[in-house]
């Protein structure tokens, strides 16, 4: 009988191979960024007449759509996602969205409204705000924060549907002032047609939902078609196509991140709880793709978390997708000390990283690089998914060494104001003066001499 291929890998970083291994672990996810299954390979020559890399359908989509607007966008709907979309119907109708927020159970519109008021709380806690500076020669130096005018957010639709990732993008940007939000979805019944989708939307106040996903959509709410004004900002969530899109549009809007498959990885001690470690890990891998990693130097624990595995994933609805991508993207590192499990997460930067130590907060000091953490025995990474108030669009891929989730600030655009009385520029003047004739730009010495002539 051939022996079962274990669900996770095990790495012990004592073994002469052990960091080559981590670091090929790793590599394996975050080069995810041009591979395409059997499938999707197909679909492209379907679609495309030829075996385009991910990124060429992508230039073409978003080229396509810049060119031809509506008739692009109409087009790769049909050709992508095998619907009859047409200008008439582009547009979930008002009447559609208050339906389906008539015909959604109660508990759950009273469960949006909770979490929407979590995440208001937070959000408004966290909002920049403007700052003044008096000058002594009375004049002031002022930081001012406006919202943007309008933003794209791009929910899911693929395998499952998404109401949170409306909650964790719309209600942050609504906390900024944004005026108008646009929400792109694919016309499938976990997107554009999914009855809590929708509800979400109505409960939120959003009136202008799209049925369009891809790298089509995304181009639309960048370059904009025929009744569709083009956005400042592209946020949310997507698959691969979704994520080079937004990536190829940078520079034409602003976009959040361009985000890859979820990650967590778990720091712990031999205080750690297997079972709950093991569920916080299976609880990312069943993105599908999903990344999990376990760093600890408790040789038991690993073991103990390990047996925890697979039994829970034995009794999982979507335990066939979870295991794979556990035997694919998911490692249970043994390192030397505690000291090194921090150091190393805090290397990985990870979206999500959970401390499970006897001191979660001595831990984290020694950890900076890291999208969201979740501290102790009651913060599991699915209370920042669905509830507590921070967003969880999160970076991804080690981005967490330069970038941060998305919040109310990602939605606002900060200028100064410069308003100086006649002795605060006189003040300045002769260091003006002297910075102006070292550039040889002699005509902002004399722009500040005007005004004393």
């Amino acid at each position: 009988m051939t022996p079962t291929a274990p669900l996770c890998e095990r790495i012990d970083l004592a073994a002469t191979d052990g960091r080559a291994r981590l670091d090929a672990l790793r590599g394996k996810l975050v080069s995810q960024g041009d591979v395409i299954s059997p499938a999707g390979r197909q679909k492209t020559i379907d679609v495309f007449g030829e075996p385009l890399s991910p990124r060429q359908v992508v230039e073409r989509i978003c080229e396509d759509v810049r060119r031809d607007g509506l008739k692009a966008l109409l087009d790769y709907s049909r050709r992508i996602d095998a619907a009859a979309i047409t200008a008439e119907s582009l547009f979930v109708a008002s009447e559609a969205l208050a339906a389906a927020h008539r015909s959604v159970e109660p508990g759950f519109l009273a469960a949006v409204r909770r979490i929407r008021d979590r995440v208001e709380r937070f959000q408004r806690a966290v909002l920049s705000r403007d700052v003044e500076v008096k000058l002594a020669g009375g004049g002031s130096l002022r930081q001012r924060y406006v919202p943007l005018d309008r933003v794209g957010v791009c929910v899911p639709g693929g395998a499952a549907a998404y109401p949170s990732t409306l909650l964790m993008t719309v209600v942050p940007a609504r906390v900024a002032g944004v005026k108008e939000i646009v929400v792109v979805a694919p016309p499938t019944r976990f997107g554009a047609e999914n009855p809590h989708v929708l509800a979400t939307c109505h409960e939120l106040g959003v009136t202008t939902v799209v049925r369009a996903g891809g790298a089509q959509a995304v181009a639309a709410l960048a370059y904009g078609v025929e009744g569709l004004a083009r956005v400042d900002k592209v946020v949310g969530p997507g698959n691969l196509f979704v994520a080079l899109a937004k990536e190829y549009v940078f520079g034409d809007v602003s976009i959040d991140s361009i985000a890859g498959p979820s990650e967590i990885v778990v720091v712990a001690d031999d205080a750690g709880r297997p079972e709950c470690i093991a569920a916080d890990m299976l609880a990312q891998a069943e993105h599908s793709p999903g990344s999990a990693i376990l760093l600890t130097a408790s040789p038991g624990l690993a073991d103990a978390v390990a047996t925890a595995l697979e039994r829970r994933v034995a009794v999982l609805e979507r335990g066939d997708l979870t295991r794979d991508s556990l035997q694919r993207f998911c490692g249970i590192v043994v390192t030397r000390s505690d000291e090194e499990s921090a150091d190393l997460a805090h290397e990985l930067a990870p979206e999500h990283l959970s401390i499970d130590t006897r001191d979660p907060e001595a831990t984290l000091a020694r950890i900076r690089h890291v999208g969201a953490a979740f501290l102790g025995p009651y913060s599991p990474v699915a209370a920042g998914d669905y509830a507590a108030g921070p967003s969880h669009v999160l970076p991804t891929g080690g981005t967490a060494r330069f970038a941060a989730g998305l919040s109310a600030n990602e939605f606002i655009r900060g200028g100064s104001v410069i308003a100086l009385a006649k002795d605060d520029l006189a003040e300045m003047a002769d260091d003006i003066r002297l910075l102006a004739d070292t550039e040889g730009l002699t005509a902002h010495r004399r722009s500040v001499e005007a005004r004393f002539d």
